[in-house]
């Protein structure tokens, strides 16, 4: 159950709505610094406790003897990264269109203290527009917002609605896209099970049978 929700954040959303995960913390509602410390605290107990559990569960035949190989690829969606909306990336454009009107507002009031020509005049509308541009994606922005607060995870995606944006082995990269998830069997190397996290598209699934 836990392994959908390997993240801090995740599992601090859980202990407030989850019945099993409200149980076994008996109503405790840690937030994600807690258990992000306490992890990093106890990684060697908790290993052990881990190991002692699947022990447990093999002794009581609950396990099967099989092998079961498990991995998962990134694969890149249409959806790129700037139709990809997440709190910091709303943050962070914002902010860059904040200090665009700035920037014109500025130039305005520098044009309205010189002498008026022509070319101040096609300057001032340049600018005007320019600054129309830039409260209308404001406006647009304030709507992907709310879209964003209002989902699960608080990430939407324009163009790929089940893409996610998921970090890389590159600092500072990362791919909006798909997580694929294959579980291979050992007694005749076929497919046991596969998971396509976020996305509904039956393409790829096939592809996986």
């Amino acid at each position: 159950m836990t392994s959908s929700f390997g993240s801090s954040r995740r599992l601090e959303r859980e202990a407030g709505r989850n019945v099993e995960v409200r149980w076994l913390l008996g109503r405790l509602a840690p937030d994600h610094k807690t258990i992000a410390e306490f992890r990093k605290d106890n990684g060697l107990a908790l290993r052990k406790v881990c190991a002692r559990f699947v022990e447990l569960c093999r002794k009581m035949g609950l396990l099967a003897t099989a092998s079961v190989a498990i991995d998962g690829s990134k694969f890149k969606a249409v959806n790129n990264r700037d139709k990809n909306f997440t709190k910091a990336k709303v943050q962070r454009r914002r902010a860059q269109l904040e200090e665009g009107v700035a920037r014109y507002l500025s130039q305005l009031d520098t044009a309205d203290r010189q002498e008026p020509t022509e070319a101040l005049a096609a300057k001032v509308t340049r600018l005007t527009e320019k600054l129309s541009k830039l409260k209308e994606e404001m406006a647009k922005l304030a709507v992907y917002e709310k879209q964003m607060l209002a989902s699960p995870d608080q990430q939407i995606s324009l163009t790929d609605p089940d893409s996610r944006s998921m970090a890389t082995s590159g600092r500072g990269s990362g791919v909006v896209g798909y997580n694929v998830q294959v579980a291979v069997g050992d007694q005749a190397a076929d497919c046991c099970d596969r998971s396509l996290r976020r996305t509904r598209l039956p393409a790829l699934r096939t592809g996986l049978s």
